[in-house]
């Protein structure tokens, strides 16, 4: 027979028991994650930040807005506002609405080609990325000519018409560049792709990634990349 006060042993024993086996999954998911498969993404060992403390950082502050669920419902809503002012407040309401999206994109784009990571393009987010622009915009390559060479490239495919002879020599010429740029495009990916694995160990982009990366930001104009450059010509990265 059970007596009483045997229970409380069993209760015991039993949360002992599940001690051991919460001990042993955390364990086992220890276990796990240092056999996890390449590309496993661990936690990020922070809270995700809200959405004030967001806006806080970037210095925008967007007021509680419940969406229209049907477009009739939108038209009513903006019928509505619009019947809520007179003609002159709703032309100054649209072009404060208008003066602050202005100010707002140009924000964003003074961050962005300042390189803040906040407004950066998918395209270019991570320090593998930024380190590619910055080995990049510290050398000179004949791509960084690539658009005014297209531009000529143009510009005789005109003038074929009228000089044939004149034509044949430029494309010739021309062929010989694109070749060159090719050329020097591929031994520009290798090179990058090496550094990169050298320098971050974690490194999640593939080859072609970096490499491509690399060879469309030497064929941009300096002026017109974006980031903007924030190393010089001949500084060491």
């Amino acid at each position: 027979m059970k007596l009483p006060w045997k229970k409380d042993d069993d209760s015991d024993v039993a949360a002992g028991d599940a001690t051991l086996d919460g001990t042993a999954g955390i364990d086992g998911a220890a276990d796990d994650a240092a056999q996890a498969p390449k590309g496993y993404t661990p936690k990020k060992g922070r809270p995700t930040p809200k959405r004030n403390e967001v806006e806080r950082s970037t210095g925008v502050r967007r007021a509680h807005y419940d969406a229209p669920m049907t477009p009739k419902e939108a038209r009513q809503r903006k019928k509505d506002y619009k019947s809520s002012m007179s003609k002159d407040e709703y032309k100054e309401a649209k072009r404060k609405q208008r003066d602050e999206a202005a100010e707002s994109r140009r924000k964003a784009n003074e961050r962005m080609m300042a390189g803040d990571p906040n407004y950066l393009l998918a395209r270019d987010q991570g320090k593998e990325k930024l380190f590619v622009r910055n080995f990049v915009d510290s050398h000179r390559y004949l791509m960084n000519y690539f658009l005014p060479l297209a531009l000529i490239v143009v510009v005789v495919m005109i003038l074929g018409t009228r000089l044939p002879a004149l034509a044949n020599y430029l494309s010739l010429f021309m062929m010989v560049i694109i070749i060159v740029l090719i050329v020097e495009g591929l031994f520009l990916g290798r090179k990058v792709n090496k550094l990169v694995n050298e320098r971050f160990a974690d490194n999640s982009f593939g080859k072609w990634s970096i490499g491509f990366y690399a060879f469309t930001r030497a064929t941009m104009i300096r002026k017109m990349r974006t980031p903007a450059p924030q190393v010089n010509i001949g500084d060491s990265v």
